[in-house]
């Protein structure tokens, strides 16, 4: 069991929490169903949770509602929590690398304090 966090910018904003208010409601629901699953399960399944490949501990949490695809990066701390960065809604088969890249930026920030 995981505890999600959203990394917050050093002015206190959380770039997570200002995408969710850019969606609807039916997708808040999902995605807010998807982060129970990845708090409350030990073996979270792989269609909504998995580390990305090559991407130094980054992981995906997906939620997919009707044909749009969520997908929010972030990273494990202290195996206790998971640390939300980022959230975009994927248009293409692979994960977008400028998003990777922010994921990872924002860790080194955050493990940093």
């Amino acid at each position: 069991m995981k505890e999600i966090l959203f990394y917050r910018l050093p002015a206190g904003r959380s770039p997570v929490e200002e995408y969710l208010d850019e969606l609807s409601a039916k997708e808040i629901k999902k995605i807010v169903w998807v982060l129970q699953l990845v708090e409350e399960l030990d073996r979270i399944p792989i269609n909504y949770y998995k580390p990305l490949k090559n991407c130094n501990g980054i992981v995906e949490v997906r939620v997919s509602v009707n044909k749009n695809n969520f997908r929010f990066l972030g990273f494990e701390h202290q195996d206790r929590f998971v640390v939300l960065t980022n959230g975009f809604k994927k248009k293409d088969q692979k994960t977008p690398k400028t998003e990777i890249d922010l994921a990872l930026k924002r860790r080194k920030d955050y493990l940093s304090k």
